[in-house]
């Protein structure tokens, strides 16, 4: 399948030489931290507050997918860059054939990231976050029967987890490796638990 072709390059060769005087748990990218949770969040407090706000549906509708859509482009371009050093995107080639990219930024010389461990707590926080509550919207929406929100909360699902996909797809690689990723942790759990400290200790 042409959509599953990935390639994986590197991201930024610039960014190397960015200076890594300020600490890991200072927030580097305080606008970008800003707008990670600004619009992703104001979705969601329009969606609960928006009945009380007016009783036009269509002006509700109209500022939550403009919203959605905003945080897709800025967390997709902008913020994912920045604040973990990530970027995915679609290309098409010469033949037609559709490439995903996903791309990491290079751990320097020093073997440090130029991202702080704060920025990126607050990066995947929002990230993973967000979609769940879209998810939990969209259940309601369905068993409530309010079917015209249903479209609204199904466009956030789409969205935001087009990014969280995205990115979990960047941070560990292709979906190969993703189920490779996930066998070696259940692997892992299960050594554990046979090495546990006094298993072997005679009673």
């Amino acid at each position: 399948d042409s959509n599953d072709d990935i390639e994986d390059v590197s991201l930024f060769d610039a960014d190397d030489d960015v200076s890594r005087r300020s600490k890991k748990s200072k927030i580097r990218h305080p606008v970008a931290s800003f707008f990670h949770l600004f619009f992703r969040v104001s979705a969601i407090v329009v969606y609960l507050l928006c009945e009380l706000l007016t009783s036009s549906f269509i002006a509700c509708m109209v500022t939550i997918i403009l919203l959605l859509s905003c945080d897709f482009w800025a967390v997709k371009n902008v913020t994912g860059r920045l604040m973990v050093g990530l970027r995915w995107w679609n290309q098409v080639d010469d033949d037609g054939r559709s490439h995903w990219v996903f791309e990491a930024r290079k751990v320097s010389a020093q073997g440090s990231k130029t991202s702080s461990e704060a920025e990126s707590r607050i990066f995947w926080l929002g990230l993973i976050t967000c979609p769940m509550i879209w998810v939990i919207f969209a259940f309601s929406a369905l068993f409530s029967f309010k079917v015209k929100w249903l479209a609204v909360v199904v466009m956030g699902v789409v969205l935001q987890g087009a990014n969280l996909y995205g990115y979990i797809r960047c941070k560990v690689g292709s979906r190969k490796n993703l189920t490779s990723m996930a066998t070696n942790y259940l692997g892992k759990q299960f050594l554990r638990q046979v090495s546990f400290p006094g298993f072997w200790k005679p009673s």
